[in-house]
């Protein structure tokens, strides 16, 4: 919550590096840094949720994803941090691809489970994770993708992991033009709303199926 709320206030488009707001806490690197350990957070509130219901449903399957999730995240934060630093927005494409395997294999394991055990979770997780699950690879990723492939096409040349970092750090762009953000406006309005959201019903949910006790 603390970090979809503080990059809500002081949004960021990383690669273009444009900023909303003219300030240092605006940098891509300040931000990335606290996307990375939001999402982090919020994929082991899935895990231990998972986990909780494998041991309910007795299923070595979900058993397997609720301790998959996590490095798949770990995973998607380290293609999400190369794109970045080098500009390269095919990255992204994978980066998005891993968020929306682990909301399937989550999805999966609830469907595995049944609405028997977890009837305080069922029908929410499987709605809302399909509908991200669609989400994701019906928009997301071919976004990313196609600009990639458009980056291609005009021959552009990405940085080193070594030249990003110290670009991160200190160049911004400051803009107001809707033309810069209309891409962005879709995935950054269901990221700081639904997902913040979700991860505060999960707070409340788990109770039902016992996790922390």
């Amino acid at each position: 919550m603390a970090g979809c709320a503080f990059r809500s206030v002081l949004p960021v488009i990383d690669i273009p590096r444009i900023v909303l707001i003219d300030s240092r806490l605006s940098s891509v690197l300040v931000g990335r840094s606290v996307a990375t350990v939001a999402e982090l957070c919020f994929a082991a509130q899935w895990a231990l949720v998972l986990h909780r219901a494998a041991s309910l449903g007795g299923s070595a399957f979900v058993q397997a994803v609720a301790v998959a999730v996590v490095p798949l995240i770990v995973l998607a934060e380290g293609f999400s941090w190369y794109a970045v630093l080098t500009t390269e927005q095919r990255a992204h494409a994978v980066e998005n691809s891993l968020w929306g395997l682990s909301a399937a294999l989550t999805v999966a394991g609830v469907l595995v489970i049944g609405p028997q055990r977890l009837a305080a979770v069922y029908l929410p997780v499987i709605a809302g994770g399909a509908a991200y699950v669609a989400f994701i690879f019906l928009y997301d990723v071919p976004m990313y993708w196609g600009r990639w492939v458009a980056d291609q096409a005009s021959g552009r040349t990405y940085l080193s992991v070594a030249d990003g970092m110290a670009e991160v750090r200190g160049r911004w762009t400051v803009s107001y033009r809707w033309e810069d953000w209309r891409s962005e406006v879709a995935w950054m309005t269901l990221y700081f709303s639904c997902g913040v959201w979700s991860s505060v019903w999960l707070v409340y949910a788990s109770p039902a199926l016992g996790v922390g006790k």
